[in-house]
This record gives C-alpha cells, sequence and structure tokens, in this order.
C-alpha cells in the first residue's frame, strides 16, 4: 500500500496532537497524586482510558504501517518523536505516583483492618494454662484477593 506524504502527514500529526494531550493529561494526574487528591484523578478515568486505548490502537496501527513514517515530513517525524519523549518521561513520573497512591491506600486499609480485627476479637476457648486463645477475625475484615 503507497501512501501520499499528505495523508501520511495527517496521521503523524494526528498520532502527535493524541501524544501530546496524553502527555498534559498524565502529568495533571501527577499533580493530583502528589497533592494528594486522588479523587480528582477518578473523575476524569475513564477519559484517560479512552485516551490510552486511542494511543495503542495508533500507536499499533503505525507498527503495522511502517511506510508512514518514511512517507511523512522529517519535521513530522521529529515532532512525534519528542512528543513521545516528553510522553514516556511524563508516563514513567506518572507511575510512580500511582504507584505510592497505591501502596499508601493499601497501608491505610491494612491498618483499618487490623484495628477492626483486634476490636473484633472473641476467646475461642482456654488453652492448658487457662488463658484464653485470642481470636482471628481478618478473613471476615480483609479479604486479600480484592
Amino acid at each position: 500500500m503507497t501512501l501520499d506524504p499528505v495523508t501520511a502527514t495527517a496521521h503523524l500529526r494526528r498520532l502527535t496532537e493524541l501524544t501530546d494531550r496524553l502527555t498534559v493529561r498524565l502529568e495533571a494526574e501527577t499533580q493530583a497524586y502528589k497533592a494528594r487528591r486522588a479523587q480528582d484523578v477518578a473523575a476524569g478515568m475513564s477519559e484517560t482510558q479512552d485516551m490510552a486505548n486511542l494511543y495503542r490502537r495508533e500507536t499499533a496501527q503505525l507498527k503495522a504501517n511502517p511506510a508512514l513514517l518514511s512517507q511523512a515530513p522529517a519535521e513530522e517525524r521529529q515532532a512525534l518523536i519528542r512528543a513521545t519523549e516528553r510522553f514516556e518521561a511524563a508516563l514513567t513520573i506518572h507511575s510512580r505516583a500511582v504507584e505510592a497512591a497505591r501502596t499508601i491506600s493499601e497501608g491505610l486499609v491494612r491498618a483499618i483492618a487490623g484495628e477492626v480485627a483486634g476490636a473484633r476479637a472473641l476467646g475461642v476457648g482456654y488453652g492448658a494454662s487457662g488463658a484464653a486463645h485470642a481470636g482471628d477475625s481478618r478473613a471476615v475484615t480483609l479479604n486479600r484477593t480484592a
């Protein structure tokens, strides 16, 4: 399939603009995580996912048809390369912020579950020394597969 430079340029510009928009979105989400405002990220989560899916499809199409790159002007290819580099840098920082938020959230859930389990613990019987054994209600409080 031969492509004209106009079609190739339009495709690369569309992908460059999408990459730039996705980069801006990830940077905004990273700032929200840093400001401890994860709820701000949750509000736009579906739009971010839609953009990421579109980016995945567009890059897969470009990978399947590398002739698009060769037909486009060099300045369009360079613009896409620069946008991709910024995107990858933003993605790395974003993934660190998401991982930190996940770690904090899981720690909070475990701490709360431990407190609830301690408050619910009932004796389950007596041992040979006459002391009561402490019960373990963690299975009811914290499901690790969720």
